[in-house]
């Protein structure tokens, strides 16, 4: 089986692959991460809750956008799954061909949801939108170009920055609003949040499909933990939470074919 390790800013989405079938996931705060020990430890306890024996793992994979968890990761590894792990960085083979000016600056997890995204729909122009701490816009046009995307704050961060850096605005549940109009200031930071981000994805995702696809309509593929508060909003033509992990697991397979 085949442990897949997603480090992004705020979590870490893990999922175990047995062959083709995604047998189940699990997620851990990134701060504080933990010693070796302590992670090594969390994915045992995490993996047997799920009903998956931690001796079973005999491949383990990880994409990072958080260079100090690599260390930390890379012992719990070695130490509790006697494997090294592959890391999906600059350098591996991953099917497709990056047109970044600077292909060292695209993180790890852009590029495991590309890679998902080509074999998903394969031969066709592809929008991913991750819908996490940041929301990210990644093109990957039909014959197998990375063409790059955009990047703003995501809905959480936008949150927690009126609350932090204002002196009234308090914090907020980030949920849907029953309307755009708020009464209070809770509904309105709540409508601002939600139907500001809601637009902020329609405009960019028109103005990519102008500039990178001349105009004609892509797949939209929306991920990340919040896509889902999205989907009444036709913004995606399909949701695929674990989008990154499937992008992660044909990245290992790839590697290890050539290793």
């Amino acid at each position: 089986m085949l442990l897949c390790l997603d480090v992004g800013n705020t979590q870490i989405h893990g999922g175990v692959f047995d062959g083709e079938t995604l047998r189940c996931q699990f997620r851990k705060t990134t701060h504080p991460l933990g010693s070796s020990d302590e992670l090594g430890v969390f994915f045992l306890a995490v993996l047997r809750e799920n009903g998956v024996d931690p001796a079973a793992i005999t491949r383990v994979a990880i994409c990072s956008v958080v260079p100090p968890a690599a260390y930390a990761l890379r012992g719990a590894c070695v130490k509790y799954f006697h494997h090294e792990p592959f890391v999906l960085q600059a350098g591996v083979k991953t099917g497709l061909r990056v047109k970044y000016r600077n292909p060292l600056e695209v993180g790890a997890d852009r590029i495991a949801n590309a890679i998902a995204a080509t074999l998903r729909h394969p031969k066709r122009d592809v929008i991913v939108v991750d819908c996490g701490t940041a929301t990210t816009f990644d093109m990957v046009a039909a014959a197998g170009d990375y063409l790059g995307g955009a990047i703003l704050p995501g809905v959480g961060i936008s949150a927690e920055m009126l609350a932090s850096r204002t002196a009234r605005l308090p914090s907020v549940e980030i949920t849907r609003p029953e309307a755009a109009l708020g009464r209070s200031t809770v509904e309105s930071i709540q409508s601002g949040l939600y139907h500001g981000h809601v637009g902020a994805i329609r405009q960019l995702v028109a103005e990519l499909t102008r500039e990178g696809f001349a105009g004609v309509k892509p797949v939209v593929i929306g991920t990340g933990g919040f896509a889902r508060m999205f989907e009444t909003e036709k913004l995606f033509d399909e949701i695929v939470p674990e989008l990154v992990l499937f992008g992660l697991k044909h990245a290992e397979l790839l590697n290890r074919a050539i290793a």
